[in-house]
């Protein structure tokens, strides 16, 4: 009797819904969701940011909807899927080509594949890969842009990395701090997620900034 239950509560998983995901899958969940959303292009969708925020805050157990995780594991699903996902997109894209990108009906990854083009002609390869790991969709498309621009492998790799760790570790270990520090601080998800999304754009957004003023200056001097 238990089977039917069990098979509805599957089907019923909203992949769009952070905690819908994480009650489902667990740790697992958020190591392929990583994967998805940094290497397959299918995975643009996937809410990365927000999972990897609610994720860290259910490690702590403060929570009024019943889900556990342990943040060992969790911080090890979470950097694998991370930094797997984004070398193999780097792969997918060195073997396709941009023909990788320019077929896609998508309008939501054909914006992102420009803005993922801006990120590299504006601040070079290291910075655009650690950059664009903080950037919805950004993510997801640079991986395999940077493969198809022959952008060289160590430095994707060592970019990536680094790019990697800071976004999936550190957005974890936000939500596990907030979640330590506040009791039941589940209720207020929704406008926490949208902060973190907010803050997470802060680097892009002063990099932006800076060049403006920096090309600014220029043409002033000019």
């Amino acid at each position: 009797m238990t089977t039917p239950v069990v098979l509805s509560s599957q089907l019923a998983v909203n992949p769009l819904d952070a905690h819908s995901l994480l009650a489902a899958f667990g740790v697992l969940g958020v190591g392929a969701a990583m994967f998805a959303e940094t290497g397959l292009l299918i995975g643009s969708f996937l809410p990365g940011d927000s999972l990897l925020f609610t994720a860290g805050l259910l490690c702590t157990g403060t929570g009024e909807h019943g889900v556990r995780l342990s943040l060992g594991p969790l911080l090890v699903a979470a950097a694998f899927g991370a930094l797997a996902g984004a070398q193999c997109g780097y792969l997918i894209g060195r073997r396709a080509g941009g023909t990788l990108l320019a077929h896609r009906r998508s309008t939501r990854l054909r914006e992102g594949a420009k803005r993922a083009e801006v990120l590299l002609a504006r601040y070079g390869h290291a910075k655009a890969i650690v950059l664009a790991r903080f950037v919805p969709v950004v993510r997801t498309v640079l991986n395999p842009l940077a493969g198809a621009l022959d952008v060289p492998v160590r430095v994707f790799t060592l970019w990536q990395v680094v790019g990697g760790l800071v976004w999936s570790v550190g957005l974890s270990l936000a939500g596990y701090a907030l979640g330590s520090e506040i009791p039941n601080v589940d209720r207020y998800l929704l406008p926490l997620v949208a902060l973190i999304v907010v803050v997470s754009l802060i680097p892009l957004a002063a990099e932006l900034y800076r060049s403006r003023r920096q090309a600014r200056a220029k043409e002033a001097r000019g």
